[in-house]
């Protein structure tokens, strides 16, 4: 079987879709060469004349190659890679199916169409439906997005959205839960202290690391700091980690201002700033918990990655997180500081507690991994190749190409 893999974000590996893409044709790719898959993935990557190798392609499986397409790196030149280069490229390398990553798949297509939307925060959150131009293109994509024969996404909760703002049929839309990277373990490394050091963290530490959009709930994370703080501020701080916004506005507040908004101590919360992705581990490890009150998620990456470092979460019962956090951690309404403060002073003055749910938070952590994700994504792709052959549930798209 060969699969058109849409690569667009292949080169950006410090994104959230281009580290699904690597780390999907990665695991894809292990799985032909452990058990003969007889799946080959070709590349079709936005080329600007540089070669294979620059492009990250020569270091994978002999299963994966590259086929670049020329093509601008600006919003209309990414439309038209979407809508008419891909499509184009897919009929040109004869591929089986056709896999779009994130959420752009074409409007017309040769062959099956399987299609990643991780979220649709801007149907679901009106705040974030940006100006004309992102409006338009969500409205584009959204009208694409039900042609295709098979919609993958992360969570239960990002299907049911999905299936109810798109209007799709339950068996078009598949959830198919992301993994987590082997460097999250709960086994210390060797250079953690330094790490750590580095970022001049205290010996003990509630750990905030995420975005700081208004859906991740800011306001919340400084405010439990408001009730925990007299209790257990001076021996285990908050830290948020970060690069915090250029701008405070409404849709990025600044957690400095929120600090001295809400009355909270500034002594008992510090900033370390950007985090590189390799000292995220050593982080998460020398927390005591980490706190994740986010309002929307389509799946939850850093709890996910809190947990695989054997740290319980604390956090909100909103969207998906449930399905990520299990009961490795303790989940309350989004808007409960006091809640989540009681839950945190426990952690840090109860061991046994806080082992015990440590121990859940490796457990649940290993339900996820990258080999699970492309497993079922090969199904997907058996499927919809399968149901082209006997000419079932084809959502009758039109395959002429544009």
């Amino acid at each position: 079987m060969r699969v058109a893999f849409n690569a667009w974000f292949w080169r950006s590996s410090s994104t959230g879709s281009g580290q699904y893409a690597r780390r999907l044709v990665e695991a894809l790719a292990a799985l032909d060469t452990v058990g003969g898959s007889g799946l080959q993935i070709v590349l079709v990557l936005p080329s600007d004349g540089r070669t294979k190798a620059a492009l990250g392609v020569s270091e994978l499986a002999p299963s994966v190659v590259a086929h670049p397409v020329m093509s601008g790196r600006s919003n209309l030149g990414k439309v038209r890679f979407e809508q008419w280069a891909f499509p184009r490229a897919c009929a040109e390398v004869g591929a089986d199916v056709a896999h779009v990553p994130y959420w752009a798949p074409p409007a017309r297509s040769s062959v099956p169409l399987v299609v990643t939307i991780h979220d649709v925060i801007p149907l679901v959150l009106p705040p974030y439906r940006g100006r004309t131009l992102q409006r338009l293109y969500t409205a584009l994509v959204s009208a694409t997005a039900r042609g295709a024969d098979l919609v993958l996404t992360d969570s239960d909760a990002s299907r049911r959205d999905i299936v109810r703002s798109l209007g799709m049929p339950d068996k078009k839309v598949w959830a198919v839960p992301l993994g987590v990277d082997q460097q999250y373990t709960s086994e210390p490394a060797p250079n953690d202290h330094h790490v750590r050091a580095r970022y001049n963290l205290p010996p003990s530490y509630i750990l905030y690391l995420g975005g700081f959009d208004r859906r991740k709930n800011l306001t919340t994370v400084v405010e439990t700091y408001r009730w925990a703080g007299p209790a257990i501020g001076e021996a285990c701080p908050l830290v948020i980690a970060g690069q915090l916004p250029e701008e405070d506005t409404a849709f990025t507040p600044d957690p400095h201002r929120l600090v001295r908004d809400h009355d909270v101590d500034e002594d008992v919360v510090s900033f370390c700033g950007f985090v590189d992705e390799d000292h995220k581990p050593a982080l998460y490890r020398g927390a005591v918990a980490f706190i994740f009150p986010s309002r929307y998620e389509g799946f939850g990456l850093p709890p996910l990655e809190a947990l695989a470092c054997g740290t319980p979460v604390v956090g909100s019962d909103a969207a998906s997180l449930p399905e990520i956090v299990g009961d490795a951690g303790v989940l309350l309404s989004p808007g409960d500081a006091r809640g989540m403060a009681r839950a945190l002073v426990r952690l840090v003055r109860d061991q046994r507690f806080r082992a015990e749910l440590s121990q859940r938070a490796v457990a649940q952590a290993a339900r996820f991994s990258w080999q699970a994700t492309a497993r079922s994504t090969l199904t997907a792709y058996r499927d919809v190749l399968s149901r082209d052959a006997t000419g079932d549930d084809r959502g009758r798209m039109d395959r002429a190409l544009c």
